[in-house]
């Protein structure tokens, strides 16, 4: 999955600054260019995010990070936030809480973890990263019993962690779409070519420009049409109301349920734009569910409900990037 585009007008304007990182200076000139009253920022926000990676584990600020960019810190925390969801300094945090939580799976003590990411104490390190994850450290590992660093299979039955079982209420999805048969042989293909057709038009942005949706996240969902097969196979983020949605969109309300949620097992994408591995990885998860999970669980699947994946920021060429599949349950009678 992909991040979602921010594009700004802005002029141009030229900044000398100096970057210090780790007692390191870099004195740089950025000048901006206005191209047809736009400025990409989806580029500049790609470079930040390459800057962030490559000092994860040193001390670094919004202000270091905004002078790398030539940016004012005031316009480049405004971005930022536009873009992703959270403040800068929220995104570095969480991004050092997932590479110990990787770390962890590996089986490096937590205190080495803690202070390599610039937390003071190993109590530090614990109160955010249950703050962040709901967890603490140990009861994470303890749910992800049996993970190995599996880089090249998707043995999911030796990794997979047990799901979270929760109550939703609710909710409203509005996005992109297409209509297909779930029992045809095009099936596949069809969902294959909207994934392209969606990447290929920007949907993304587009989605987000339009709707302005309360959090990051896009939900990917089938909702049955007919007795026959047919679908409607739709791709969208969470509204509060469908105020604002456009002829070409689709809107759907989810019902609330009891679902078991998993997370798929961590997978490098960093260096693999079209995210083959991952998305091995989710049709292994899938099979892992009905295959395996169900069988010992005391569950069985809810059909008066909808399952449905969510992809947020943690699937955007990461080492460590993963989803979460939605599976809808009851009481096994």
């Amino acid at each position: 999955m992909m991040g979602s585009s921010c594009l700004f007008s802005f002029y141009i304007f030229s900044k000398i600054g100096t970057v210090r990182i780790k007692n390191k200076s870099y004195n740089k000139i950025t000048i901006w260019i206005r191209i047809g009253d736009r400025l990409n920022y989806s580029k500049d926000m790609e470079r930040c995010i390459a800057f962030i990676e490559a000092h994860i584990k040193e001390k670094i600020t919004a202000l270091d990070v905004a002078q790398e960019l030539g940016y004012s810190r005031y316009h480049f925390c405004r971005v930022f936030s536009s873009c992703k969801g959270m403040s800068v300094t929220e995104y570095i945090r969480h991004r050092r809480l997932s590479l110990g939580a990787v770390e962890m799976l590996k089986g490096r003590k937590i205190i080495d973890i803690a202070l390599d990411y610039g937390f003071e104490t190993h109590n530090g390190f614990t109160k955010a990263f249950r703050k962040a994850f709901h967890y603490s450290p140990t009861q994470y590992m303890a749910r992800m019993a049996g993970y190995k660093e599996a880089k090249n299979t998707f043995e999911i039955g030796g990794y997979m962690m047990k799901p979270m079982i929760i109550k939703k209420d609710a909710f409203k999805v509005a996005g992109y779409g297409i209509q297909t048969n779930i029992e045809g042989t095009n099936y596949t293909r069809d969902i294959a070519s909207f994934w392209s057709y969606y990447e290929g038009e920007n949907l993304e942005s587009k989605m987000y420009e339009i709707l302005n949706p309360p959090k990051h996240g896009e939900v990917g969902l089938c909702v049955p049409s007919s007795e026959k097969g047919n679908v409607t196979y739709l791709l969208g983020v969470i509204v509060e109301d469908f105020s604002k949605i456009t002829e070409d969109m689709l809107t759907v309300e989810v019902p609330e349920a009891q679902y078991a949620v998993f997370t798929t097992p961590p997978v490098d994408t960093s260096q693999d734009e079209e995210q083959k591995e991952f998305a091995e990885m989710i049709k292994a998860t899938w099979k892992y569910i009905f295959e395996e999970w169900f069988k010992e669980s005391g569950y069985s699947y809810d059909e008066s409900k909808l399952d449905f994946e969510f992809y947020d920021e943690r699937c955007h060429g990461r080492v460590d990037t993963v989803m979460e599949i939605y599976v809808p349950i009851k009481n096994y009678n």
